[in-house]
């Protein structure tokens, strides 16, 4: 069994925009779409010292240009736009790898079937990590899930984050199975939509009867794309089928700042409180509406939960 050392740990992400410079070339990857604005003042001023500078990344894939104040900015006008960088990952985290893009799965909400593809590419020279950014391991065919499983143990790298996760549609026995041996992390997956309640349940309570914990079933729950009441029950089944829901508030996919888009019955603020209340596990000590996010209660279960993070929480 592979051994977890002193070097193998997950990592510490970038905030969304990695630099670097790669012979007389630097390097922008941009992973969210808001900062990159942050990006284009980067390579103007690099430009402006003489530099060669490409930029990319899903963040700019979505947004080329973008207004603010009245003028419009164009990254064209100061960068090379797109391209394939090798390992560009790792610049937003040394401890990730990939080992295959794209997801036949297609959700609205989603920018990888957009960027990458609803069909699979296969990476199999990747390098293992402890942190694989796969976008959906349990669609890939059986065997490249083996060829990423035996690469782990050749290596002897332990998995302990599957980032991204698994589909609980074509999450089964036979996924679990073959994964369980590596996987060191929690299981991670989704409840997007309420449409997807019967494959949630029956993979939660599939993890439970093999005695996965509370703590290693993580279900992200997007929030804001359906009404309120459909949103906070897909978080309280989470925690009724035994696992610990970290909700995602829905954003648009080229925002250009770090806030919710706000539909149906929702505001921004109730986002933002829904979010503290899950991610910050308030959950296992008072129910939503007994939450009071700025005044806790001193003495009270809260104390020891204080630092919630921001909006979005922490998965840790």
């Amino acid at each position: 069994m592979t051994r977890t050392t002193a070097q193998h740990n997950t990592g510490k992400w970038a905030d969304g925009l990695a630099e670097w410079t790669d012979g007389d070339t630097v390097c922008l990857s941009v992973t969210f779409t808001w900062r990159v604005p942050d990006a284009y003042q980067r390579a103007r001023w690099h430009r402006d010292q003489g530099r060669t500078v490409r930029i990319g990344g899903p963040g700019v894939f979505r947004v080329k240009k973008f207004k603010l104040l009245g003028l419009e900015y164009r990254l064209e006008d100061v960068a090379q736009i797109g391209g394939e960088i090798a390992e560009a990952v790792t610049r937003h985290n040394p401890m990730a790898t990939v080992a295959s893009r794209g997801c036949p799965v297609g959700c609205h909400f989603c920018i990888v079937p957009k960027m990458e593809g609803r069909e699979f590419t296969l990476l199999p020279d990747f390098v293992p990590r402890p942190v694989l950014c796969d976008n959906n391991l349990s669609a890939l065919p059986a065997e490249y899930q083996e060829h990423i499983i035996a690469r782990y143990q050749q290596a002897e790298v332990p998995l302990l984050d599957a980032n991204s996760g698994f589909e609980p549609k074509t999450f089964d026995e036979a996924v679990f199975r073959r994964w369980r041996p590596i996987n060191r992390g929690p299981w991670r997956f989704a409840f997007d939509e309420m449409h997807e309640r019967a494959d949630v349940e029956r993979v939660m309570g599939m993890l439970r009867s093999a005695g996965v914990p509370q703590s290693k079933m993580r279900v992200y729950v997007l929030i804001g794309n359906e009404p309120f009441d459909a949103c906070m029950e897909r978080i309280r089944q989470v925690i009724a089928w035994g696992g610990e829901p970290y909700c995602q508030p829905y954003m648009k996919l080229n925002a250009l700042e770090k806030v919710p888009h706000v539909r149906f019955d929702w505001t921004r603020r109730r986002l933002g409180d829904v979010a503290r209340w899950a991610n910050g596990r308030f959950w296992k000590y008072c129910e939503f509406g007994d939450f009071n996010p700025t005044q806790p209660g001193k003495g009270s279960t809260f104390d020891r939960h204080a630092s919630v993070g921001d909006l979005f929480g922490s998965a840790a």
